[in-house]
């Protein structure tokens, strides 16, 4: 994209002038400044500088040129991105050291050891110019230049053109050179001509490794040509802006990888488990610092139960997104053992103790239990969870604050409360209540009265929506809120009612089916599901005739009625079923064929004390 700097140094060396008639003249006042500013004076014929006041005039010159160069490479150097660092070549060059400058960068842009793409093409990458112009009532001053396309917008170098040949030696060359003369046509196009004389520099960029681009220089006609030392200027900006690109592109790639790397660690979407929904927000420090150690997952359990995980390593680098991807891994892993919350810490605290020193993080884990409306909570030295009740009470639960994981050595323990329905769980990490402005318990104050405070908006008999809820309460942040990552997960308990749950124990014999069968229809009359019963016995027949096959302790039937009907059959047997394709001679072997045909959904989960078969209908 073509963009055009303000002219304020021309305006105010304009103004600094004595009134005078707007007709065209030679320089303005900008121009001569500029002009003076990195002209060189001719040596003596002696080697000398000629007289004192020669002599004067040629080192305030000198120290003029070294003073450009150096808040040049200043304004450059300041640049954190690609287009900053482009931008700040063109602000500190334009109409200081010339009328128009034209940046060309390679398309695509190498990184770091990467090879080129082929073929070599530049493209315009911006260009900044300035042109004489006659205002009414003011004088002839500089304005940016109307002309969007002042040059070809792509350039492909052939090996072995006169551009080529410029580009593969480095130094900048003058407009009058034969090689310039030669190399300009082909990268600015036959329609853009270009001044002739000293008033043209063709400048490569060259990187650490190859060259990235090119800079051309030009100045019009009433203004003084480029002089021999012009060209080592111009040498200087072209070796800080290519370095400052190099830099810029490397960063850049490496803050992606960094970024993509913790958002595929993160969940894509969130399960919508039975009888509680759930919201996530995740925000980086900020652009510059976006790889952390924060982390949130939900993992359906069997039972219809749900496990809420939020966690903090410790320090913002790629170290710290690798050790919390392993960590949210190994908190899956524990998480599908249906491990109680305590024990989950526990491993957890091992695990970060196995990839090495000083590998610390805090955890908030709890399992919600839709069925019993019980949510049990563990913590390792995590923030405490703040619940919303439906009346718009907002209170700061007291959970044992637990140490780190990592530290080593020391136990965890769990608490079980009330989850009623409606209320709202919020777990989040300390990025959303600590920063240089408040401490963490002056931030957990403010986020309870927040979340008190948008409850009572909605009124005592409904909830907040969740979504709203979680931007509601990211929009406390105010400036210098943001030193750390924030992560969030909020979850609302609906709950399951007691009138929607059947369960049974069933003795492990031969007769199990039959009565599994009986008990199954009677729930599905009560609930006005009788359509279901032909497929719902079938398939709880092959199930529990599978799980009393191995089971030495009583089989449990539950039946859960939501949006889908469920139902979930556990026993002792930790050996997990698995279907398999039956021959024509076999007597079994089909039961699980029927359960894939027919249900919705099915799965399979080992328990600490056995496994849960599940199977899942629609109801409509």
């Amino acid at each position: 994209m073509t963009e055009h700097p303000t002219s304020h140094e021309g305006r105010k060396a304009m103004a600094a002038r004595p009134q005078e008639s707007a007709r065209p003249r030679q320089e303005t006042a900008a121009t001569a400044a500029a002009a003076a500013a990195v002209a060189v004076p001719a040596p003596s014929p002696g080697g000398g500088s000629g007289n004192g006041a020669d002599g004067a005039a040629a080192a305030r010159r000198e120290g003029d040129r070294l003073r450009f160069v150096g808040a040049a490479t200043r304004r450059i150097a300041r640049g954190l991105d690609l287009d900053e660092i482009v931008l700040g070549l063109c602000r500190a060059t334009v109409p200081t050291f010339s009328d128009a400058i034209l940046v060309y960068l390679r398309d695509p842009l190498p990184v770091g050891d990467e090879r080129p793409a082929e073929p070599f093409v530049l493209r315009l990458r911006r260009t900044d110019r300035l042109r004489l112009t006659d205002l009414e009532g003011e004088e002839l001053v500089l304005v940016p230049d109307p002309d969007p396309t002042p040059a070809a917008e792509l350039c492909e170098v052939r090996s072995g053109s006169a551009l080529a040949e410029v580009l593969r030696g480095v130094r900048p060359v003058p407009g009058d050179s034969a090689a310039a003369r030669a190399a300009l046509p082909e990268l600015l196009g036959p329609d853009h001509p270009v001044p002739g004389g000293h008033r043209a520099i063709l400048a490569p960029l060259r990187g650490r490794r190859r060259v990235i681009g090119a800079a051309v220089f030009l100045r019009r006609p009433e203004r003084g040509g480029f002089e021999p030392n012009d060209l080592l200027v111009a040498a200087q900006l072209a070796t800080h802006t290519a370095l400052g690109i190099d830099k810029a592109v490397l960063y850049g790639r490496e803050a992606y990888i960094a970024d993509e790397l913790q958002r595929t660690m993160l969940p894509d979407s969130l399960p919508q488990p039975t009888g509680v929904r759930l919201a996530s927000r995740y925000l980086p420090a900020a652009e510059t610092a976006r790889v952390g150690g924060d982390w949130y997952d939900a993992i359906p359990l069997p039972g219809s139960r749900v496990a809420l995980v939020v966690g903090d390593v410790m320090g913002h680098s790629m170290t710290s997104a690798a050790i919390m991807g392993q960590l949210r891994t190994t908190a899956q892993t524990l998480a599908g053992l249906d491990l109680p919350p305590q024990e989950v810490l526990h491993h957890l605290d091992e695990q970060a103790q196995r990839l090495g020193e000083n590998r610390m993080a805090t955890c908030m884990y709890a399992v919600y239990d839709p069925v019993s409306h019980r949510i049990t909570i563990a913590n390792a030295g995590h923030p405490p969870p703040i619940l919303l009740h439906l009346g718009g009470r907002a209170e700061v639960l007291r959970v044992p604050p637990g140490a780190p994981i990592g530290v080593g050595g020391v136990d965890f323990e769990a608490v079980e409360l009330d989850a009623p329905a409606g209320a709202t769980l919020l777990l989040y990490t300390d990025g959303l209540v600590e920063s240089r402005l408040r401490d963490v318990w002056t931030g957990i104050e403010q986020l309870r009265e927040r979340l008190a405070a948008t409850a009572q908006l909605t009124g005592p008999d409904h909830s907040p929506p969740l979504e709203a809820l979680c931007d509601d309460v990211l929009d406390m942040l105010g400036p210098g809120d943001r030193d750390d990552d924030i992560a969030l997960l909020a979850a609302r308990f609906d709950g399951i009612a007691p009138s929607d749950v059947a369960y049974w124990f069933l003795e492990p014999e031969d007769a199990a089916p039959g009565r599994a069968r009986r008990l199954a229809r009677r729930a599905l009359e009560r609930w006005g599901l009788e359509e279901l019963s032909d497929s719902v016995e079938l398939l709880i027949s092959e199930v529990v005739t599978n799980a009393v096959r191995y089971a030495e302790r009583p089989v449990t039937l539950r039946l859960l009625r939501t949006d889908v009907l469920r139902c979930e059959v556990g026993d002792d047997s930790p050996q997990l079923p698995r279907q398999r394709r039956a021959r024509d001679t076999d007597e079994g072997g089909r039961g699980l064929f029927l359960v894939n045909r027919l249900a919705r959904r099915w799965g399979a989960t080992r328990l600490s004390g056995g496994k849960v078969v599940w199977f899942e209908l629609a109801t409509r």
